[in-house]
Formats: C-alpha cells, structure tokens, sequence
C-alpha cells in the first residue's frame, strides 16, 4: 500500500480542527508541535483503517453499478430463435 499522502494546507486544516476539538471537548490546549505530531501519529497508525474502509465501500460502489450496467446490456439484447 502506499503512504497516505496530505498536503500541507490539509493538514493545518486537520491540526486546526484537533486543537478546536480538543479544546471544546476536552478542555485540553493542543499546540501546534503537538497538534501536528498527533495528527501524524493518527495519520500513520490509524488512517490505514479509514483509507481501507474507503476502498471497501469504493469497491461496492463498483460493483453495484457494474451490476446495474449488466442488466442494461442484458435489456439491449435481442431475441433469437
């Protein structure tokens, strides 16, 4: 699998909201060194189960349309004696 990549604008939108959400929820003040090492660590250990989920819906996604595509090809065909 290849790494799961960010962007530096994504991930100072992802550092900004954990340190909103932290602060809101647990009344914790989150810096931006340790808001941004947490954001990697979920990234590094805990994306690859979202990133996976993703691909499994992606997958039934696909496969709901390809089924749909069948039915309409098999509509198309003509009948033979």
């Amino acid at each position: 699998m290849a790494n799961i990549e960010i962007n530096a604008e994504q991930k100072a939108a992802l550092v900004q909201k954990l340190q909103v959400y932290m602060e809101q929820e647990l009344d914790v003040d989150l810096g931006q060194f340790d808001a941004e090492f947490l954001v990697d660590f979920i990234g590094d250990n805990i994306g690859g189960y979202f990133y996976n989920q993703g691909l499994y819906d992606a997958q039934q996604l696909i496969s709901s349309k390809i089924d749909l595509i069948n039915e309409s090809l098999y509509e198309l065909e003509k009948p033979v004696d």
